[in-house]
């Protein structure tokens, strides 16, 4: 290592300029990375939606309904106008009301009272139809301005438009509130006024070419836009901070600041290895999700951490030896006090520590698991005209939500006997197919090609079913079950459907497979890290259940709290936690393993104490404060929750870590001592 880091430090001018190169390309890159706020599109191919989704595409003009769009006081005829207008607008199609299921022509009163309610109520009309993909923001700002104030719109398209329009603004406004936090922490960490200014620059770089590098992906989700800088920041700053205090800790040994250096590679080389690598392939294990926003994420974050590693490991000592002298000359006093003492504090408390996480260890894993999730993006918040509007539609019209069925062409007789038995299913509202609006009397060859091809193309024929549930839940998910073993009887796997609640139905699919495959991935990858680093078979079990009971306690407060929890925030955070908490107890664990060698096991772990608490808890503070203020600046349900689990889950971690982690390790002393390779532990004559 000392070969290595004499050599780098002999080239340190190319080495900077190299770095602020690539940097300053990859800022310039990032903008031309496309940004996919669509989750249906990281379904798998073999999910039976996405087949759907791929058939509807290729053989039809029409797409799903994704919008509704309520009009007040209004008449049949002046709904009518509104539905020509909407459907004048670029990238609106396919606009349904009432006119598509029932002859207009024929009084009201004596159509199924159901299905005219449906869709006009109350002088209020209620119109469904689609949005074009990737120009959501310019469509349904036209679609406000033909309906104004005083009519409602809502739907996917709106809830990905106001996304797309927030989370520039949000990403702006998280960074603002976090930079100014973290350089108050790392200033308190220090004692000088420059040093947190090395480690953001350090890790800013490599923040910069992650962002960059992403061209050659060429598209990022939106949950990896918003959460991968600002993850991959606030886990890979302690590289930084690990390799400047021993630069700090060899200048005290040597005048030259080129061999105290050196010395610092060296000294740090192994902690930043060990805490880099458990990282590394516990992101890794987010890429073999099949539900692809995780392994998008997972993809970026072990990209990231790599290029953090690099930063540290080659661009920070050449930086640093450039100007170590600002440091020198912008030295301040310490204000943090002494942590001396609070290791024989915390010892007081090691039987209730141990008491307390055994004694909720298994209802927490039980609660996690049984939390009410939702699989979809959730409704829009009261306080906004989205989400105003969506209550107001709720209230006039009840939910409602579409679906498509495509089946193979041709047997219109056992399409009938479908779509009758679809009409007797309880929450469908209305089926709109050929055989129900045009009949079977009448042959598709005589009908005009326009009407023929809302129906048919040249395989398939294609049905809308809408029905009076929310897109996900027990009951939603109920009717597209009963829906699907419709069409099997029919049909058999030749028939298949699509939809939001479908595709919400798929993802519940997808990602409870992967919720299993994630997490013991995860925990299999950081043990086989943890028993190299450690050459022990005890130790790895001892941090693997201290950081996975502050993950299982995490994820299990929204049951006790009764509160819905998006999965995918869930899904991610089980791993991220776990990931990225873990070098808490690895940087205690080390330093108490090497005090062990010389002095007694109650001695040893007071020292440790008494000299990491404050690393661990700048550490913590600062994982814990990106988590929460992108909790609190993100509208995005699946980033909010990302970020509410974060910060809870880095203090959880950081209090176990503290307490329970330092009784672990007394208590099973000996059993280390004889389960360690070559432990040499002290013992006492």
């Amino acid at each position: 290592m000392i070969g290595i880091a004499a050599r780098m430090i002999k080239h340190k001018k190319l080495i900077v300029f190299t770095f602020v190169l690539i940097a300053m390309i990859s800022a310039v890159a990032q903008f031309f990375v496309s940004v996919n706020y669509n989750m249906v599109d990281y379904l798998p191919e073999d999910a039976q939606s996405t087949r759907a989704m791929k058939i509807m595409e290729e053989e039809f003009t029409a797409s799903v309904p994704n919008t509704r769009v309520m009009i007040n006081d209004v008449t049949i005829q002046k709904a009518l106008v509104y539905k020509e207008e909407l459907a004048s607008i670029d990238g609106v199609s396919d606009v349904i009301w009432l006119d598509n299921v029932i002859d207009l022509k024929v009084p009201l009163e004596m159509a199924d009272q159901e299905t005219v309610e449906s869709y006009y109520k109350d002088g209020k009309a209620l119109f469904s139809f689609s949005v074009r993909d990737g120009d959501e923001v310019a469509i349904t700002e036209e679609i406000y301005k033909l309906i104004g104030e005083e009519n409602s719109m809502a739907g996917d398209a709106l809830d990905t438009a106001i996304s797309q329009k927030m989370a520039g603004s949000e990403s702006l406004y998280a960074a603002l509130l976090l930079v100014p936090i973290i350089i108050l922490i790392l200033v308190l960490s220090t004692t000088s006024w420059v040093e947190p200014v090395f480690f953001l620059v350090a890790i800013g770089v490599s923040v910069l070419i992650n962002l960059g590098t992403n061209i050659f992906i060429g598209e990022v989700s939106f949950v990896t836009q918003s959460v991968a800088p600002i993850l991959q920041l606030a886990v890979s700053l302690d590289y930084a901070i690990f390799l400047l205090h021993s630069f700090s800790d060899a200048r005290k040994q040597t005048n030259n600041p080129e061999e105290a250096m050196e010395l610092a590679m060296k000294k740090s080389f192994p902690a930043i290895t060990a805490s880099a690598a458990t990282t590394f392939f516990g992101f890794m294990a987010l890429t073999l999700m099949k539900f692809e926003i995780g392994s998008d994420l997972g993809v970026n974050l072990v990209k990231g951490i790599f290029l953090s590693y690099i930063s540290v490991m080659v661009f920070l000592p050449a930086f640093t030896l450039f100007f170590y002298k600002w440091v020198d000359k912008t030295q301040h006093k310490n204000f943090v006090p002494s942590f001396k003492g609070i290791g024989a504090r915390l010892l007081k408390i090691k039987i209730p520590s141990l008491i307390i996480v055994f004694a909720i260890f298994i209802p927490s894993f039980l609660a996690q698991s049984n939390t009410n999730f939702m699989y979809g993006l959730g409704d829009q918040p009261e306080g906004t005209r989205a989400g105003s509007d969506f209550n107001m539609i709720e209230e006039a019209f009840g939910e409602l939500t579409p679906i498509v069925l495509l089946v193979p062409k041709g047997d219109l007789v056992r399409e009938t006997e479908l779509v009758q038995e679809l009409q007797k299913l309880n929450h469908v509202t209305s089926v709109i197919s050929y055989v129900s609006t045009v009949g079977t009397v009448i042959p598709p060859e005589f009908l005009d090609e326009t009407i023929k091809n809302e129906f048919f193309s040249e395989n398939y024929s294609r049905i809308i079913i809408h029905k009076n549930t929310g897109k996900e839940g027990d009951v939603p998910f109920s009717v597209v079950e009963a829906i699907q073993e419709k069409v099997n009887v029919y049909y058999g796997a030749e028939g298949l459907s699509l939809g939001e609640s479908v595709t919400l139905y798929d993802m519940k699919n997808t990602v409870n497979r992967d919720n299993r495959v994630v997490n013991i991935v995860t925990v299999i990858t950081i043990a086989i890290v943890l028993l190299v680093t450690f050459k022990s078979i005890s130790i790895p079990l001892i941090l693997l259940i201290t950081i996975q009971s502050a993950v299982w306690i995490n994820l299990s407060i929204p049951y006790f709290t009764n509160t819905s929890l998006v999965f995918v925030g869930y899904l991610i955070i089980s791993t991220v936690q776990l990931a990225a908490t873990v070098d808490y107890a690895i940087l205690l664990t080390e330093a108490y393993k090497e005090k062990r060698k010389e002095m007694s096991a109650r001695k040893a772990i007071k020292e440790t104490l008494d000299e990491k608490t404050f690393s661990i808890s700048i550490s913590a503070s600062i994982l814990s404060s990106v988590g929460f203020i992108l909790g609190a600046t993100s509208s995005n349900p699946i980033v909010s929750s990302i970020g509410l689990l974060l910060g809870r889950g880095a203090m959880l971690a950081f209090i176990l870590v503290l307490c329970f982690l330092p009784a672990m390790l007394l208590v099973l002393d000996k059993v280390i001592n004889k389960t360690t390779y070559k432990a040499n532990f002290y013992e006492e004559k």
